[in-house]
């Protein structure tokens, strides 16, 4: 089983590089941003900014679950089924924020 779950490993850890590096100024920094203003909102605007942050994470997973999917269309079924819970577990692992919904997309 040790090999199953390292089969994928390089490619995933690449794809997620590739991901970070595009990222990094774009929908990453915005988390960051968003994040931020969250928690410096006062009480009236908490609940906007939280939504804004909300909003941005999203996006991030929905992109996420798109590389995923892109790779996973080149698989046979069983080898996609593995492939996609261990980009799951790889995602959920380097950007917990983003973990917690890549298995819903």
């Amino acid at each position: 089983m040790i090999f199953k779950r390292r089969r994928f490993a390089d490619v995933i850890a690449r794809q997620l590089d590739v991901f970070a590096e595009d990222e990094a100024n774009g929908l990453l920094e915005e988390v960051r941003e968003k994040k931020d203003l969250y928690d410096r909102a006062g009480r009236e605007e908490a609940e906007e900014m939280y939504g804004d942050y909300v909003d941005v994470v999203e996006a991030v997973t929905v992109a996420l679950a798109d590389m995923r999917y892109r790779f996973r269309s080149t698989l046979d079924e069983q080898t996609g089924e593995e492939y996609e819970e261990a980009f799951n577990r790889a995602v959920k692992k380097r950007w917990p924020h983003f973990g917690l919904e890549i298995h819903n997309r």
